[in-house]
């Protein structure tokens, strides 16, 4: 069984980065499949922001690309958010999830619970 569990602080002030890590137990991050970040902020829909495949090959949302990187741990098999000069509208319930169907399908079958993040000074 896959787990994903995200870890972070719960509140980033303006301009500041926000960097979120998630830990996956169960499966491996460098065998097939792709891991994301995805954010749902209030009264919205879920925003997918990015991936990381099991190469380690980035891909970013185009709307968020100029502050969003995400990065990699192998040995620790965590993968990693940073979302720079945040502002209150990057407070959001924050997820990361597996990719099922092994590609950018954005049909993911296992979920982190979430973190809520808020952004204020």
């Amino acid at each position: 069984q896959v787990q994903l569990q995200e870890s972070g602080p719960g509140l980033v002030k303006p301009s500041q980065t926000l960097s979120l890590t998630c830990t996956v137990s169960g499966g491996s991050i460098v065998f097939y499949y792709y891991w994301s970040w995805i954010r749902q902020s209030p009264g919205k829909g879920l925003e997918w922001m990015g991936a990381i495949d099991y190469a380690g090959r980035t891909y970013y949302s185009p709307s968020l690309m100029t502050r969003t990187s995400i990065s990699r741990d192998t040995p620790k098999n965590q993968f990693t958010l940073q979302l720079s000069s945040v502002t209150p509208e990057d407070t959001a319930v924050y997820y990361c999830a597996r990719d099922g169907t092994g590609g950018l399908g954005r049909s993911w079958d296992y979920w982190g619970q979430g973190t809520q993040v808020t952004v204020s000074s």
